[in-house]
C-alpha cells in the first residue's frame, strides 16, 4: 500500500524483563457446554494489492469490531514463525491495510504488533520484515512478547499423558486484550494448515531471552513452544483444540495473496492465490481456508474437535459468505510429505502398537 495515500485507499475500498510467574486456573481436560450458533459470515476479497484485499474484507464488520473493541488495547498477532523467510512470515502490507481499517473507525489510540517469533529473536523479524517503517508511520508500538508478563498453563502430553506447565503470554490471554490473528495462509507439517487459531494458541507460549534454534543460542535458555505440540499428532491436535477455548482471536484474518504449500510451516513453496479472508469468528474462517486450499476438512484434527463441541461455526452451509465464490478461488495445496502420518489422531491409541512409518518424522514433535 505504500504507493497509496490514505484517501485513493479508501477510495479503492519498554521492554523489560519478564515478570515474575503466576498461575492462571486452566483445565485442559474440562468439557464445556456446546454453544449452539445459527451461523456465521465470512469475507472473501481478491484483488492484487494485500493492503486493499484486508481492508476490504474487513469492512462488513466495522460496527460489531468497533463495539467489540470498546476501550479495550487492541493486538496484532502476526504469524512469524521464521524471522528471515518471508514467506513463512505475516506481510508488512497486510498489517498496514488493518492499521488503515482501524484508522477508518477510529481505533489506532491503543493498537500493538505484538508476536514471540518460533525460531530467534522477535525484533530480528520486525526489522527484516520492514515492521519499523508502518510502526512509525501509525503511530503504534512493537512488542516481543517473550519480554512482557506470562502465566502458566498447564497442557496434554501423549507420550506420558501427564499435564505439563507452559509460560503463555498474559497479553494474550488478558480480557483487556482485543486479539486479532493475521496469518498467513500455509500448509503444516503437523496439522495440515496454519490458519487464524493456531497462530494465537502457538505464538503465544514464550521463549527466554536468547534463545534460538541456532548453536548461537544462550546457554541454559528454552522455549515453551514445544510442549504445546502435546508429543505427537494425537496430542498436538487436542491442545490445540482445548487451548482455544482460552486462546483465541476475536478477529481472525488469513492472507492468502501468496500463500505456502508442501512442507509448510518453514520449507514450503509459494501459491499465487490473491485471496483475504476475514470475520468475527475464527472456527468459521479457518474452515474457509481449510476449502480455498483444497484440503479435506475431516483430516484436520483440533477443527474438528471445535467443531464438534460448538466452539465455533464449522458447517459450511452455515456459513455466509461476503463477497467472492470459494468455488472460483480454491486451489489444491500440496501437502506435507507427511500428510499420511498426520491422521493417526483419527485412530484410538489402544489400535496404534507403532510409531510413524516414516523415520523422517519419528519423534521430530517441535
Amino acid at each position: 500500500m505504500t504507493a497509496y495515500t490514505r484517501r485513493n485507499f479508501l477510495k479503492t475500498s519498554v521492554i523489560g524483563g519478564v515478570a515474575a510467574t503466576f498461575v492462571r486456573p486452566f483445565d485442559a481436560f474440562s468439557i464445556t457446554g456446546k454453544q449452539e450458533s445459527s451461523g456465521s459470515r465470512v469475507a472473501l476479497t481478491t484483488g492484487n494489492n494485500r493492503a486493499d484485499l484486508v481492508f476490504r474484507a474487513l469492512q462488513p464488520f466495522s460496527k460489531e469490531i468497533a463495539q467489540s473493541i470498546g476501550k479495550r488495547r487492541v493486538i496484532l498477532k502476526p504469524n512469524n514463525v521464521n524471522t528471515n523467510v518471508q514467506l513463512a512470515s505475516t506481510h508488512v502490507d497486510t498489517l498496514e491495510g488493518i492499521l488503515e481499517f482501524l484508522k477508518s473507525i477510529g481505533k489506532t489510540e491503543n493498537v500493538i504488533i505484538a508476536e514471540s517469533a518460533a525460531n530467534g529473536p522477535t525484533f530480528d523479524g520486525f526489522k527484516n520484515f520492514g515492521y519499523f517503517r508502518m510502526a512509525d508511520k501509525y503511530g503504534v508500538k512493537l512488542v516481543d512478547l517473550d519480554q512482557h508478563p506470562f502465566d502458566v498453563i498447564y497442557v496434554f502430553d501423549e507420550k506420558d499423558f501427564k499435564p505439563h506447565a507452559a509460560r503463555i503470554s498474559h497479553m494474550m490471554v488478558d480480557p483487556d486484550s482485543y486479539i486479532v490473528s493475521v496469518a498467513r495462509m500455509k500448509t503444516h507439517d503437523r496439522v495440515f494448515a496454519t490458519l487464524s487459531l493456531k497462530n494465537i494458541v502457538f505464538g503465544s507460549p514464550i521463549k527466554d531471552n536468547g534463545f534460538s534454534f541456532t548453536p548461537s543460542s544462550k546457554q541454559g535458555t528454552t522455549t515453551d513452544k514445544p510442549i504445546l505440540h502435546g508429543g505427537g499428532f494425537r496430542g498436538i491436535n487436542y491442545n490445540l483444540y482445548s487451548m482455544s477455548r482460552q486462546l483465541h482471536p476475536h478477529l481472525a484474518i488469513v492472507d492468502g495473496f501468496e500463500g505456502m504449500e508442501g512442507n509448510g510451516p518453514n520449507d514450503g513453496t509459494p501459491v499465487d492465490q490473491k485471496v483475504c479472508i476475514a470475520g468475527l469468528d475464527w472456527l468459521s474462517v479457518d474452515r474457509v481456508g481449510i476449502e480455498l486450499m483444497g484440503i479435506d476438512f475431516s483430516n484436520v484434527g483440533y477443527l474438528n474437535f471445535c467443531n464438534q463441541t460448538g466452539l465455533g461455526v464449522g458447517d459450511l452451509d452455515k456459513i455466509k459468505i461476503i463477497g467472492e465464490s470459494i468455488n472460483d478461488h480454491r486451489k489444491t495445496y500440496k501437502l506435507s510429505d507427511n500428510f499420511k502420518d498426520q491422521v493417526i489422531w483419527k485412530t484410538p491409541v489402544s489400535q496404534n502398537v507403532s510409531e510413524s512409518p516414516n523415520p523422517r518424522f519419528r519423534l521430530s514433535y517441535t
